[in-house]
Order: C-alpha cells, then sequence, then structure tokens
C-alpha cells in the first residue's frame, strides 16, 4: 500500500515538473517578447511619473507691448500632511480612533507624533512673521487649507460609502457633478452619529490633494525665497514652490476685449476631457467669457510636459511641456489707454460717468485700433471682485462695443442716402422740403422744428448734401419710404449691419504631425448682438440676407432716421463709415491678428462714383462748414488738423426712447491713410454736444500716434 502511494507521488511530482520545465520551455523560446513587454509594463505602472507645467500665452497689442502674461510668484507652501495637526477636527478623529482600539492603531505613537507636529506648525507660523505675514493671517491660510481638504475628504468618505440611490439616478451616477452640500446631506442621514462620519472620513487618506503643498505665504523678494528655503530646509512638509500668476499690465485698459482667467466650467473641462496633457487639474485656470482669454483658450493654453519612470527610476519615456502659442491683437493699447482715460476723465466729459463705447479702425487694413467699452473693471482683481461687477447696472463686464445694440439714429443717414440714389429714388439736386410747421401724423418731425420751430427751408436748399449737412429727419425719412423695403434691408446688409461685426478669425494651433494630429478644437466666438434691420428680432444668428425677417413698409421712415426697430453696434457703425471711407469696399474688421487665418476677400458693393462725392460732400460740410451738426464742437481744432494734412468726414446722431447720442466718421490725411470711429454715449441728449467732442479728440489722438497726417 506505501508502495502503491509512493508511486502514484512520485508520478505525480513528474507530471508537475514536467509541466514546469515546458512552462518554462514557453516563456523562453515562444513568448519571449510577449512576457517581456508584460514585464515592462508592470514595472512601468508599480514606477511613477510627473508632469512638468506649461505656461499661458501672451496676449500682446499690435505693437508687442503686453497685455497679459503669466508671471512666476514665489510661495511659502505647506502641504496637508502638515496642516491637518492644526485641524481640531483630525485631534478628535485621533481620540475616536484611540477609543475604538483598532488593530492598527498605535495610538502612543500617533498622539507623539501629532504633539510634535503641533510644534512644527507653531514654530512654522512663527517664521512667517519675518516675510511680513501677521501670524492671524498664517492661521487663516492654514485653517482654509484645512477646511478644503476636509471637506473633499468628506466627499469622498460619502462616496465610498454607499450613496443614496436617487442621488445617483438624479446625477445619472456622476459623482463629480454632485453638490458637496448635498454630499454632506446624504453622509449624515445614512451615519447620523458624527462619530462615525469623523472616522471614516479619517480612513480617506489615499488622495493626491493631501501631499500637494498648499501656497501660505508669498515670497515678494529673492531674498525672501533664499532665506525660507534656509529657514524650512529640515521641515518635513513646508518647501518653497513657483506658481504662475495671470498678470494684466495695464489693468484696467481694454479689459472687456482682453477678458481674464478664472477656474474652468465645465463645458470648458469637456473641451480638453480626451487629452491627458491638456486637461484642466484642479487649481488651473483657464479663460473665461467672453474676452481674447475665452476665445483664443486653445491657442493660448499650452500642455503639460510628463516624465515616466518604471519601478527602477529608470527613464521610461519624457515628452516636452508646450508652452501656450502667444496672441497678438490689431489693438493699440497706449492709443486705447488714452481714449479711455478721456472718456472718464469729468473735466473734459460732462458724460465721464454714463456708459459710452468707442471704435477706431484703420480703414485700409481693416484694423479694430481701439475697442473701448466704459464702465470697465480691473482685470487684476476680476475674480475677487467678480460678484460686485456682475450685479452692476451698469453691466462693466458686457463689451457694450460690439454686444450691446442700439438705435442709431441720424449716424445712419449716409447710408440712408446711399440706398436712395443707388436705387434711383433721389438726385443729388433734388430737395425735400424741410417747411416751419409740424410733420404729417405719422411721420417724424425735424430736431430744429422740434427745438425752435422753424425747417431747414429757411436756412438752404435742401438737397443731399444740405440734408446731410443739417441732419434732417423730414428728407431721410421721405427718402428711406421711396426705397422698396427689401432694398433698404439689402444696403444694411452689404454694410454689415444685422450680422455679427467680427467674424471667426481664430484658428487652433497648427503644430501637429501625421502621427500625432492636433485635435479639433471647436471655434470660439465673441460674444457680440448681430442688431436689428427688419420689423421684429431674428430668432436665429443670421449668415445670409434670406434669413432676415420682413421690413413693413410703414418702418422705413422710421429708419431713415435710424429709429424705430432698427438696431446697430458701435463696431457696426464704425465699419460702415469705414466701406464708406474705402469707396464702398465692404471689410470684416479685424481684432486678433493671426496670421494663420486668410484674411477675407474684401467686397466692392458697387457704389457709384457720383453717390459717393455726394455723401464725403455732406459728411465733410458736417464737420468743418457753418451750420453742420458737429462744427461748433470741431471749429476749434479745424487748424490743427488741416495743418496736418488732415480732412474730416462725420455725421452726428441723437436717439429719444432710449435717448442716446452718437457721432461717426472718417478722417483721411494727403498720403491716402484713412481712421474710421463711432462714439455712442448712452444717455446722452446730443451727438453734437455729448459724442462729437469725443470723436474730435479721439481723431487727434489717432494723429499724434502717427495714424494720420503728420506729428
Amino acid at each position: 500500500m506505501y508502495k502503491k502511494r509512493m508511486a502514484i507521488l512520485v508520478i505525480a511530482g513528474t507530471i508537475l515538473l514536467g509541466i514546469c520545465v515546458l512552462r518554462l520551455i514557453d516563456m523562453q523560446l515562444l513568448s519571449t517578447s510577449f512576457y517581456r513587454e508584460q514585464v515592462a509594463q508592470l514595472r512601468i505602472q508599480s514606477g511613477s511619473f510627473q508632469q512638468v507645467r506649461t505656461m499661458r500665452g501672451k496676449i500682446l497689442d499690435r505693437k508687442g507691448q503686453i497685455l497679459a502674461e503669466d508671471e512666476p510668484k514665489f510661495w511659502l507652501a505647506v502641504n496637508y500632511d502638515l496642516s491637518r495637526y492644526l485641524d481640531e477636527r483630525v485631534l478628535q478623529a485621533l481620540s475616536l480612533r484611540a477609543k475604538s482600539k483598532e488593530p492598527d492603531a498605535n495610538t502612543s505613537g500617533l498622539q507623539q507624533e501629532f504633539a510634535d507636529r503641533q510644534e512644527d506648525i507653531e514654530l512654522l507660523i512663527d517664521k512667517c512673521l519675518q516675510f511680513g505675514m501677521p501670524r492671524q493671517d498664517v492661521v487663516t491660510r492654514l485653517q482654509k487649507i484645512n477646511d478644503k481638504i476636509w471637506n473633499l475628504r468628506t466627499f469622498f468618505a460619502w462616496a465610498r460609502n454607499g450613496p443614496s440611490s436617487d442621488i445617483l439616478k438624479k446625477y445619472s451616477r456622476n459623482l463629480n457633478n454632485v453638490p458637496l452640500t448635498e454630499a454632506m446631506a446624504d453622509f449624515e442621514k445614512k451615519f447620523p452619529d458624527p462619530c462615525d462620519r469623523l472616522l471614516l472620513i479619517n480612513k480617506v487618506d489615499d488622495i493626491a490633494e493631501l501631499k500637494k503643498a498648499q501656497p501660505v505665504v508669498e515670497l515678494k523678494s529673492e531674498d525672501a525665497v533664499f532665506a525660507a528655503r534656509v529657514e524650512f530646509l529640515k521641515v518635513p512638509g513646508v518647501e518653497v514652490i513657483a506658481k504662475g500668476q495671470r498678470v494684466y499690465p495695464f489693468g484696467q485698459t481694454a479689459s472687456q476685449t482682453i477678458g481674464w482667467v478664472g477656474p474652468p466650467g465645465q463645458k470648458d473641462k469637456d473641451i480638453f476631457a480626451d487629452d491627458k496633457l491638456a486637461n484642466y487639474l484642479d487649481d488651473e485656470l483657464c479663460g473665461r467669457e467672453d474676452g481674447v482669454e475665452y476665445v483664443c483658450e486653445p491657442i493660448l493654453r499650452g500642455k503639460r510636459g510628463e516624465i515616466v519612470y518604471d519601478i527602477d527610476r529608470n527613464l521610461v519615456r519624457q515628452t516636452e511641456a508646450q508652452f501656450g502659442q502667444d496672441v497678438r491683437l490689431t489693438i493699440d493699447i497706449e492709443l486705447q489707454k488714452k481714449i479711455e482715460q478721456l472718456i472718464t476723465n469729468c473735466s473734459q466729459n460732462p458724460n465721464c460717468k454714463s456708459p459710452i463705447a468707442a471704435v477706431v479702425i484703420d480703414v485700409g487694413s481693416g484694423d479694430i485700433l481701439a475697442l473701448a467699452s466704459l464702465p470697465n473693471y480691473d482685470l487684476n482683481l476680476a475674480r475677487q471682485t467678480y460678484g460686485k461687477l456682475a450685479s452692476d447696472p451698469c453691466e462693466p463686464l458686457r463689451n457694450r462695443a460690439i454686444n450691446m445694440h442700439y438705435p442709431p439714429g441720424s449716424a445712419i443717414k449716409p447710408l440712408i442716402l446711399v440706398a436712395g440714389m443707388e436705387a434711383g429714388k433721389i438726385t443729388a439736386g433734388e430737395v425735400i422740403s424741410c417747411p416751419s410747421h409740424k410733420a404729417p401724423q405719422g411721420w417724424p418731425n425735424c430736431l430744429i422744428y422740434l427745438r425752435n420751430h422753424w425747417g431747414h427751408d429757411s436756412l438752404w436748399s435742401n438737397t443731399a448734401r444740405n440734408a446731410i449737412k443739417g441732419s434732417c429727419n423730414v428728407y431721410f425719412s421721405h427718402l428711406a419710404d421711396r426705397i422698396d423695403p427689401v432694398v433698404l434691408q439689402s444696403w444694411f446688409f452689404r454694410f454689415g449691419y444685422g450680422r455679427l461685426a467680427l467674424p471667426d478669425s481664430v484658428t487652433t494651433p497648427s503644430e501637429s504631425s501625421d502621427e500625432s494630429p492636433e485635435p479639433n478644437y471647436p471655434v470660439r466666438h465673441f460674444r457680440q448682438a448681430q442688431g436689428q434691420i427688419s420689423n421684429t428680432p431674428a430668432k436665429d444668428m443670421i449668415t445670409s440676407f434670406e434669413q432676415l425677417p420682413s421690413l413693413e413698409p410703414d418702418e422705413r421712415r422710421w429708419f431713415g432716421i435710424g429709429q424705430g426697430n432698427l438696431r446697430v453696434t458701435p463696431l457696426q457703425v464704425a465699419n460702415a463709415m469705414a466701406c464708406l471711407a474705402r469707396g464702398g469696399v465692404y471689410l470684416p474688421p479685424r481684432l486678433i491678428a493671426d496670421p494663420c487665418s486668410p484674411k477675407p476677400e474684401p467686397v466692392n458693393l458697387n457704389i457709384s462714383s457720383a453717390t459717393l462725392a455726394t455723401v464725403y460732400e455732406g459728411m465733410h460740410a458736417v464737420v468743418e462748414e457753418s451750420g453742420g451738426t458737429a462744427n461748433r464742437e470741431f471749429a476749434s481744432a479745424l487748424g490743427n488738423f488741416s495743418s496736418r494734412g488732415i480732412r474730416l468726414y462725420g455725421k452726428t446722431g441723437s436717439t429719444t426712447q432710449p435717448e442716446h447720442a452718437w457721432f461717426a466718421g472718417f478722417a483721411k490725411d494727403a498720403r491716402g491713410r484713412t481712421i474710421a470711429v463711432s462714439v455712442l454715449v448712452e444717455g446722452g441728449q446730443a451727438g453734437s454736444t455729448d459724442a462729437a467732442p469725443l470723436g474730435r479728440d479721439i481723431l487727434l489722438f489717432c494723429a499724434e500716434a502717427g495714424y494720420l497726417g503728420y506729428k
């Protein structure tokens, strides 16, 4: 019996040994590459990696001046492994753990560690005094770190201990979308005993945030950085770190155009969700809607680098960080700054407290040289003051130059004359009488009749050029009423009204290869108002003339004087003036000087030279002839313009219900260089007195900056 059992055991052992030998042969000879690959993967997975931060690209003006950049700031930083010893909740959890007599709880050792680390904390707080931070401020910062991470540990404790099915269903099982308040309420409901919750929270000790250094004290000089490194060289949990901080050297100048950065929302995160080196980390920022920081996010944002080691600390692969690309704007920040200072200077502008927009366009290129919207705000303080800014009734966060529309008043009249003459409804010498009596029911009165009870007929023969010079409502309301509604709308549309002024001019980064194609990020847009050139607002974004709602015949007389349902933006008005100044050639305005984007083709509107000459003559008379609506305000500066070889063309505008004041026009020098402007003063009583002086000074600024005439 014994021999039989031994024989069976020997046979079984032999079979087992044979299997092992065969398996070894298989591993060595048949599947060497496969197993080596598996082992290599295991070594990498058991190893470590680190990601190298990138820098966000700069925003520059047309001359290379920095408008936004990442600036390194040095901080004395503390990680949670140290700061938590200032948290009473951690001490309570430690005491509870000791009382629970958990098998793995070395309570005496933990209590000693707690006491030692509290001494380190006290030492840290005391030493921070030499870096200019009061003790209480340091304590407050540390408490904020503790609160933030305690809340995160609480969330994880809730998530790991059976969240309610109702909440999982409500948020489609996506725990990241559950608000902390709801998670905590559910946690308390499931574990009503606070001691149970403390123990569960204390068990959460495997999240990355526990090891991250959190900034506490800013080190504002090289000496402070060196001193901090020396002082805390041997203090575990304290280190000196560098963090990029977005800074805006010009503060509030062009604030709505440049935009600002803040924590990413879910829509922002979705853009880079599939790119592990570009997706947003918890402490990273992104452009907030709707300035250049937001629109150009895919360009400005870089990619983190990555260094991967295996378990033996051998370098497996290294990916270099890609710095964000710079974005150059067409604006001249110094010119913009002067314009904003003029607008807000109450000794020069009686409407300094009113919301105002101003636009300056280089006619030859279509480049926007200034895009001002007042009131504005300091970009460096936007995150701290966002609540106040968002609730301000004057809406400083909104770029009113492109994202608010207004009735244009008489600033539209040059276009009405173009439409009437090109449609054969009027000739340059034909008179439309403006008598000294009230207009018939349903027709607009002339402004001079409402103020003085006399009409333009008592001043001159009310021909086309004189009607522009004196801004005659009777002339332009009757002229517009002669033009077929579709024809009138088509001229508005061709001049850029009723559609977005800024085209899609931003391309995503172009650095790619066949092996690693660049992701196709969605195009982002500036938030813009498209205006209205019909009786009712368009329901959709207008991209073609055929999409426009109709214009009813009775509305034409009001469109003729820039009232009724007609709505435009200041940028649209400035660009329409640029179109006129080019001889009727339309070109979309350009804000981002992106060499990767093809320049749009100019569109010739084929306006006759006779029509253009009549419009130019009338607009010149507005400024430079006695009786012109802007002449009184420009008179003192006409010699200055003339000595520089600059010829002026303008149009004032005033609206009621609501009241606004406009000045729009262009200036051309002897060398053919031309600048177009528009100014809108919300609540202004008259374009001649409220907006024209600003337009005059802005054109002088352009001359002084070298964009017009001779310096």
